[in-house]
Order: C-alpha cells, then sequence, then structure tokens
C-alpha cells in the first residue's frame, strides 16, 4: 500500500521527498554570447512540442545560469551519457567554479554542445516564472543525437539505465 500525502498541508520537505522518487536524466545547460559562457547541470526538463520541436528547462531564478540564458537569448540542453559523472558535478558546482568547460570536447557553434551527448539547440522564445525558477521555452534549432545510455539521477544519486527484458508469460 503506497502511502498518500495530504496535498492541503504539503509542505517543502514532503515535496522534495517525492520528488527524490522520479527519475530522470542529468542535464547540462550551457549558453555562450554576448554576457559570455556559462553552464549548470539541471533536472528539470522537458519536451513541450513536436510542432515546432518546443522543450523547456527550470533554472532557478537567482542563479547566474538564468541570467545568462536570458540575456544571451539561446541555451543548449546537453543530456549527459552515463559515462559523464563527474562532469555533471563540476556543472553543478559540487568540485569548484573552475573553467567547467576544461577537459571536454565542446561543439562551439552556437550554445556549447558536448560531443558524444544528445545536445538540443534552442533559442529562448517565452519566459515565465514559476515559483523560485524561470522556464525557458527554446525553440529548437538543432540536435545532436547521441547513442550511449543517459545518466540518471534517483534518490539523491547517480545511477545508469538497465534494459529489462520482458520473459514470455509475464
Amino acid at each position: 500500500m503506497n502511502a498518500q500525502i495530504d496535498m492541503t498541508a504539503a509542505h517543502r520537505q514532503d515535496f522534495i521527498n517525492a520528488m527524490r522518487t522520479v527519475a530522470s536524466s542529468v542535464s547540462v545547460v550551457t549558453t555562450d554570447g554576448p554576457v559570455g559562457r556559462h553552464g549548470a547541470t539541471v533536472s528539470a526538463f522537458c519536451s513541450v512540442s513536436a510542432d515546432p520541436p518546443t522543450l523547456l528547462v527550470c533554472l532557478n531564478s537567482g542563479s547566474r545560469i538564468a541570467r545568462t540564458v536570458a540575456e544571451n537569448g539561446q541555451f543548449a540542453v546537453n543530456v549527459l551519457p552515463e559515462t559523464e559523472r563527474a562532469m555533471a558535478e563540476r556543472f553543478a558546482g559540487w568540485k569548484g567554479d573552475d573553467d567547467r568547460f576544461q577537459g571536454a570536447e565542446w561543439d562551439d557553434s552556437a550554445s556549447p554542445g558536448l560531443n558524444g551527448a544528445t545536445v538540443f539547440f534552442c533559442t529562448v522564445e517565452e519566459t515565465s516564472l514559476a515559483g523560485s525558477h524561470h522556464v525557458f521555452f527554446g525553440k529548437v534549432e538543432t540536435m545532436q543525437e547521441g547513442r550511449a545510455r543517459p545518466l540518471t539521477y534517483f534518490d539523491g544519486a547517480f545511477h545508469r539505465v538497465e534494459l529489462l527484458r520482458i520473459e514470455e508469460g509475464e
């Protein structure tokens, strides 16, 4: 039997605890332009529409990445391969704030795209404020399709995706 939380009395920590049970791919949002280059690890990004190709990413309103994306007007979502845990930690700021882009191969055509990752290069179409975060809606201009399994985040830790084979009779 699953425990239910009374949403009329939901508190911030209850929400955080429930969200820890939701697995998500680990992505690095990057941007480059008139106000400079920056990047940060995010977990809140998703597809919005295929017609036209649009996605959204949620960035803390007070963060440097949110300000830089807003001013540059473009961003890339780099879905990290499962081998890039160190990069996820570096762009999350867990390993200091040195040049986060150093030590990896990037396609610098617009916003930096990590070679080997699935990357969505976007222009900002719309921004909306939702609580503590800005939601950036990006029109996907080009893509780079990676072939590696994605790095995932679940219950406060990084994980790998495992293929489950369905046996006959299940």
